[in-house]
């Protein structure tokens, strides 16, 4: 499986504060709003994956990840001249995508919670039409929201609906076969003449090949997008790692987890930004797993 993390935009909604920095670079509780989706796709097992942003903010997203081979990955990075839908994205990166399947990452989504690599890893073993991930909304008028059979077949999808059927809202997270990058090339732009992710999700529910799965209260989703949500989103983080005793969305620890990377370069990477209280953290992960102290699972992030 291939990963797209989507990073463009104009982050209008986080003005001032977007005006010199992406969005998507924006401190959530004490990392990068971008290592939220990236661990995410990295606890789904993938580890080739193609960064979409603007031409202005590229050269940030290259400074700050590199081309991944120092986690183990494989980075690599696309321009996105023109905010045009999140179903550009997958015309953006078809090249990248080939003949594998592919999970796409909104950049401003996180998740978090024990037990999600595992839901995420059997989900991306097994993708045979689109797989979406549904949470509850607090105002389901706000978001596209899934409607689910029994057997968790997606059969309705509902974009910011007056009287929604549902609470469970699609999140930012999408597993899609190989047939994704043709079913985007023919859509038609919507009214404001963008290419819009429900228009493919409903061809899938149309050929009764997409399935919701409810990621359940115990997990954390929140779409960091606006100065409040920002806010919220990083307390709740903050909140969480305490209850767990780790970092969550930490991808040094993530890569040694995942065997990506070794104890020795873990370290390296920590001590490469001591002078923080994260630095400590990652070189303090890396000397227990040196020590072989037990491994531990904390969500998306673990």
């Amino acid at each position: 499986m291939k990963g797209i993390v989507l990073a463009g935009g104009t982050g209008s909604r986080l003005a001032p504060m977007t005006l010199a920095v992406s969005k998507h670079l924006l401190p959530v509780a004490d990392k990068p709003m971008i290592y939220y989706p990236l661990t995410t796709l990295m606890s789904a097992g993938v580890t080739d994956i193609l960064v979409i942003s603007t031409p202005a903010d590229l050269p940030q997203y290259r400074r700050l990840l590199g081309d991944g081979a120092q986690l183990g990955l494989r980075i690599g990075y696309a321009e996105q001249p023109r905010p045009e839908g999140i179903a550009q994205a997958l015309l953006i990166g078809a090249e990248h995508i080939g003949g594998d399947t592919v999970a796409l990452a909104l950049g401003d989504n996180v998740f978090a919670g024990p037990g999600l690599p595992d839901i995420l890893r059997s989900n991306a073993a097994d993708v045979s039409g689109c797989v979406l991930f549904g949470a509850q909304a607090d105002d389901p008028r706000r978001y596209g929201i899934g409607v689910a059979d029994a057997d968790g077949r997606l059969v309705h999808i509902e974009e910011k609906p007056a009287r929604p059927r549902s609470s469970q809202a699609i999140t930012g997270l999408y597993f899609y076969d190989n047939d994704v990058v043709d079913i985007a090339r023919r859509l038609e732009p919507s009214g404001r003449g963008e290419l819009e992710i429900t228009d493919v999700n409903r061809v899938y529910v149309r050929r009764h090949r997409a399935r919701l799965v409810n990621l359940g209260e115990e997990f954390l989703w929140r779409d960091a997008g606006t100065p409040d949500s920002l806010r919220d989103t990083g307390r709740r983080i903050l909140s969480l790692e305490k209850d767990l005793g780790s970092r969550v969305a930490c991808v040094e620890e993530v890569a040694l987890r995942l065997g990506l990377i070794d104890a020795r370069t873990c370290h390296r990477l920590g001590a490469a930004q001591a002078n923080s209280g994260y630095g400590e953290y990652v070189m303090a992960v890396a000397r227990g797993v040196g020590e072989g102290s037990p491994e531990t699972s904390a969500g998306a992030s673990r």
